[in-house]
């Protein structure tokens, strides 16, 4: 199967759902399509392609959609995408029976992203505790390996 995206609230994981399993766990059953993904995915065009202990990995295109009054890609694309993948790293770390939740991020936009450019962002964990976990992120161009962002998150682990 492949990842898919919620339609309607009750497509959403419950929360017993969500503290039955490991983070990690969590994750990989949703790349596997088993558990559906984030509604804005779909809506801002991205998708989980890859996820393991400590690295999450999506891919998107923003659309004419995604644009600003200028017509360049709004940051906050950037920032949906950079959050998503930075935040499901993190999720890879939290164990069985927790949930975790973003106290901040951090977006860099280091060049304008054009409308239809594939993009890939790659966030990886730099520390993981019992309370908070750190995740950067990089934002690269698929067909040109361009640097487009990067990001930084600090997330906090809560029990169920």
């Amino acid at each position: 199967m492949t990842p898919r995206s919620a339609e309607r609230s009750e497509d959403l994981a419950s929360r017993e759902l969500l503290l039955s399993m490991s983070g990690l766990d969590f994750m990989q059953a949703m790349l596997r399509g088993e558990v559906a993904g984030p509604p804005i995915a779909r809506t801002l065009n991205f998708t989980l392609v890859d996820v393991a202990p400590g690295r999450a990995v999506f891919r998107g295109t923003p659309l004419f959609g995604a644009t600003n009054p200028m017509g360049a890609v709004h940051g906050g694309w950037y920032g949906a995408v950079l959050d998503s993948a930075l935040g499901c790293a993190g999720m890879t770390t939290v164990p069985k029976g927790y949930w975790y939740t973003t106290l901040e991020y951090k977006v860099n936009i280091t060049r304008p992203l054009p409308v239809g450019t594939e993009v890939e962002c790659v966030a990886t964990v730099q520390h993981a505790g019992r309370a908070t976990a750190v995740a950067e992120a990089v934002m690269t161009g698929v067909a040109d390996g361009k640097l487009y962002a990067t990001g930084s998150t600090t997330c906090i682990i809560l029990p169920g």
